[in-house]
């Protein structure tokens, strides 16, 4: 049954939603708005252009503010998260780029979690990844992967799979940062997740169905993916913050395809375009 999410009590209620302008944050952002509370987005820079869609969301003009934060800057975290009832951490960097990824994957959790102690916020939700749950060269293909499962942080290291090491890494800390704090903590590991974007830029994950409409992947390879509606995970971060006795991880997916499928799917859709056939 879809719980309706609008008869819940959240009126007056503040939340911050660290990377505000992001793919599933600016979802996070939209339905909490709709539903009433009262948002601190944190961004860059709350002037650029990149953010304007956040400001005309509906209910933006009475019950958002963007706030400058850096997740490597405590004290602007600090200010941000002041007065909150809860965080929504969803702000990191997707990139192999292992500099790029660590610092603001790992320590800016951290940041996240020590000023939401600080701020004695009610929960924490943070947005990890299925890719802190899956690479694990040792699994039995028979076993079913659950929340139970982590990957493996030496295999990630040697495949140079920068992300999927940074996020494990950041969710094992937040884990224990969190324990050490006090803090409420609840992780939602989505799989790859694709749906309509509010921001104006593009993102990772879009790329990944991009590349067969623009011709520059000639082929598709012969694996499974798992994919996930970002609507459905926006409403997942704020089930579980809205539901007391949520707690723990949760896988969030909702279908796996061949890429087979997913370019079969694009070609009925998209017939004009250079889709990939083998």
């Amino acid at each position: 049954m879809p719980v309706d999410i609008s008869s819940l009590p959240c009126q007056g209620q503040t939340v911050c939603v660290t990377g505000a302008g992001g793919f599933i944050a600016s979802w996070i952002v939209k339905l909490l708005l709709e539903k009433g509370y009262s948002v601190k987005g944190t961004v860059r820079n709350p002037a650029d252009p990149k953010n304007s869609h956040l400001r005309e969301l509906e209910g933006a003009q009475e019950r958002l503010t963007l706030c400058k934060a850096d997740l490597l800057d405590y004290e602007s975290l600090k200010e941000a998260i002041q007065g909150c009832d809860g965080v929504f951490h969803t702000a990191s960097p997707v990139t192999d780029d292992p500099e790029q990824m660590l610092e603001p994957a790992v320590n800016g959790t951290k940041n996240v979690i020590m000023a939401a102690a600080e701020a004695k916020v009610r929960r924490v939700v943070f947005t990890s990844s299925i890719g802190t749950v899956y690479m694990d060269p040792n699994r039995s293909p028979d076993v079913v992967v659950d929340e139970s499962c982590w990957s493996d942080l030496e295999f990630c290291k040697n495949t140079k799979n920068w992300y999927c090491y940074g996020k494990t890494v950041a969710e094992q800390d937040a884990w224990d940062v969190a324990k050490k704090n006090g803090v409420d903590l609840v992780v939602v590991n989505p799989v790859l997740v694709l749906g309509p974007l509010l921001q104006p830029t593009v993102n990772a994950s879009i790329v990944h169905i991009l590349k067969y409409l623009t011709g520059s992947a000639k082929t598709y390879a012969n694996s499974v993916q798992a994919y996930v509606h970002v609507k459905d995970v926006a409403l997942a971060h704020i089930l579980v913050f809205e539901t007391p006795s949520a707690s723990g991880r949760y896988i969030c997916a909702e279908r796996m395809l061949h890429r087979g499928e997913v370019v079969e799917i694009l070609a009925k859709f998209f017939p004009e375009y250079p889709i990939p056939t083998k």
